[in-house]
């Protein structure tokens, strides 16, 4: 571990926080056709992804630096992850404008997690890669059995 140390990145930790807004908003104020307040049918796979969600979240905010690093620029994954957390909010906006189309449900899992990863690939922080990639399975896994495939025979 010579040549690193921990710090700590406060960009990380705004992209976290902005990403988490909407969720704790849709808590706090239920949409017009609320869809997402159903019984999740993925509870096990949902407390991983939680995990997943926590590791990555400490990964991208207390990341091990090299300590001759170059400074970041506001590079294409960056613009990426910006791209991405704007799609997010679209996504949040349509769905409290009642909407809850396939396409819309899409939105609200598939952005925030492509915010994170573009946040990684741009601070080449690949530690925090795998259990983000691991969110995004999760979370990916989540919304189709939950909101997007048909239900199965019961």
């Amino acid at each position: 571990m010579k040549g690193y140390k921990l710090g700590f990145d406060p960009w990380a930790l705004c992209l976290f926080l902005a990403l988490m807004v909407p969720n704790f908003f849709w808590f706090a104020v239920p949409a017009p056709w609320d869809v997402l307040r159903r019984e999740s049918a993925t509870q096990a796979l949902d407390s991983f992804a939680s995990l997943c969600q926590f590791l990555t979240a400490g990964l991208m905010c207390l990341p091990l630096y090299r300590r001759n690093r170059e400074k970041n620029s506001l590079g294409p994954w960056a613009r990426a992850a910006l791209l991405c957390l704007c799609l997010y909010y679209l996504g949040w906006a349509l769905y409290y404008r009642g909407l809850a189309a396939f396409w819309v449900i899409l939105l609200l899992p598939l952005p925030p997690c492509l915010a994170l990863l573009s946040y990684i690939l741009h601070r080449r922080n690949w530690p925090a890669a795998l259990p983000a990639v691991l969110f995004t399975v999760c979370h990916l896994v989540y919304a189709a059995v939950n909101f997007l495939l048909p239900p199965g025979p019961v």
